[in-house]
């Protein structure tokens, strides 16, 4: 009788390769190729995690370097999704954002990220290798962004003209609700001592995950809907913003280059 380790690993496969295949078909690397190139991405390495753990002889320490190895590109990805889905919200009015904008938001997600990762650490962790603990802390950090990303779009949908039809949001529905079983899973395991329960719960991550891929499954089967313009208001904020931001720019180049004619003369 299958186990129901591998019955979920079954499932995670076929419902990573359908999302796949529906993002193929749906064109969807047009609107979100970061987040394309993450599911391939995902599904590579999870197949290749498995095979190396149960098919391959690999030792246990080898197979942590391998696993913090494909941590480490899972959360470069991972940010580089967050800032293309935030990229992505401001479609109706990119055009008229200054140039360095995409910049600009993507430090704004380093700066929150830093701000986190002093508090994403689990102190019933520490008793693991030091791999170990960077994989928890990584994982934890990365967890929070996305919960955070995912109510920003949630809580702000109306002001940024999207809904539950609009492939950012659902994108980070997806991410969010899979983060927030993680992160509460997390902080169980790290303070569980019973091998068994601590199984019960990656199983229960796992899960999550899958029902995400098959929120994704559902929402990638249906025609995309078209993008709703920003309310005059909202508009003229962000471009107000914008413009506030590239007026203080070009104050500071003006200030700089003054005071090196100044030293100069």
């Amino acid at each position: 009788m299958m186990s129901l380790d591998n019955i979920l690993w079954l499932g995670y496969i076929f419902a990573e390769v359908a999302v796949v295949v529906l993002l193929v078909v749906r064109r969807a690397w047009r609107l979100l190729p970061l987040f394309c190139v993450y599911c391939a991405w995902d599904l590579l390495s999870n197949t290749g995690g498995y095979a190396s753990q149960h098919l391959l002889s690999s030792t246990f320490s080898n197979y942590l370097t391998t696993y913090l190895v494909q941590t480490v590109i899972d959360v470069v990805l991972q940010f580089c999704v967050l800032v293309e889905l935030a990229w992505s919200v401001l479609r109706p009015i990119r055009s008229s954002l200054p140039r360095y904008s995409l910049l600009v938001i993507a430090l704004v997600i380093v700066l929150v990220g830093v701000l986190i990762w002093p508090f994403a650490g689990l102190a019933g962790v520490a008793q693991y290798p030091a791999n170990v603990q960077l994989v928890v802390h990584l994982q934890q950090t990365t967890s929070i962004l996305r919960i955070l990303l995912f109510l920003a779009m949630a809580g702000c949908s109306q002001l940024l003209s999207i809904g539950w039809r609009d492939r950012e949001l659902q994108v980070a529905t997806g991410l969010g609700v899979y983060s927030l079983v993680s992160v509460g899973v997390t902080m169980l395991q790290s303070h569980q001592s019973n091998g068994a329960q601590y199984a019960s719960l990656n199983q229960f991550v796992v899960g999550s995950f899958i029902c995400s891929l098959i929120y994704w499954i559902v929402c990638f089967a249906q025609k995309e809907a078209e993008r709703r313009d920003f309310t005059p208001q909202m508009q003229n904020l962000l471009l107000a913003v914008a413009g506030v931001a590239r007026a203080e720019r070009t104050a500071l180049t003006s200030v700089s280059a003054a005071t090196r004619r100044s030293k100069e003369q």
